[in-house]
């Protein structure tokens, strides 16, 4: 008899991101009223250095409504969504269907259902202050994305100090190669590329 090994995840892991994925499923409805004019300021940061080729493939980690998507959906092959709100991807498929090429997907940002090495570009705007382990959140990214692959994440200014930011995203084996922290700006928009090991 062959028997799986799943690792056990610690109850209060589980307890947080389950506290997260109800306050994004009741707080839906009004999510883009809230956050759009926050989160269009991230995707230009993140998009003035960044060229998105039309053979790309494109991951979006904590999607949220889709908000991103029109940012990226004309100039890309592929775009996938992924999010643990059941309720924001429900917006966000219905904002994926002005488009042919993107898919969401309901998912855990720690455990992403998807191949080794395969977006060229992985965007994860406000999603690391969620995550228990933000490390470990960051080693799947990069696990879902090329080698050579860009990687721009946010992180809440009110939440990490840029130093500790910066040492988080070299933990996670990230080198960063751009960074904006303008004064408009509540996050810190870094991309990156995969450090050599």
């Amino acid at each position: 008899m062959y028997i799986k090994i799943v690792e056990v995840l610690p109850v209060n892991k589980w307890s947080k991101k389950r506290s997260m994925m109800r306050r994004y499923d009741l707080t839906a409805q009004m999510y883009d009223q809230r956050y759009a004019g926050e989160q269009e300021a991230k995707y230009k940061a993140a998009l003035e250095s960044l060229s998105i080729a039309h053979s790309s493939k494109i991951l979006d980690v904590g999607c949220g409504t889709g908000l991103f998507f029109n940012h990226v959906a004309e100039k890309a092959e592929i775009v996938v969504g992924v999010d643990i709100s059941r309720q924001l991807l429900l917006q966000a498929r219905e904002r994926a269907k002005e488009h042919g090429n993107i898919y969401v997907v309901q998912a855990d940002a720690d455990h992403l259902p998807l191949k080794d090495d395969c977006f060229d570009a992985v965007f994860a705007f406000t999603v690391l202050q969620n995550m228990p382990k933000p490390v470990e959140t960051l080693v799947e990214i990069r696990r879902a994305a090329k080698h050579d692959a860009r990687i721009v994440v946010s992180g809440l200014k009110a939440a990490i100090n840029l130093e500790v930011f910066g040492e988080l995203l070299r933990s996670a084996g990230l080198q960063v190669v751009s960074l904006r922290n303008d004064d408009e700006l509540r996050c810190y928009v870094v991309a990156c590329v995969q450090g050599s090991e």
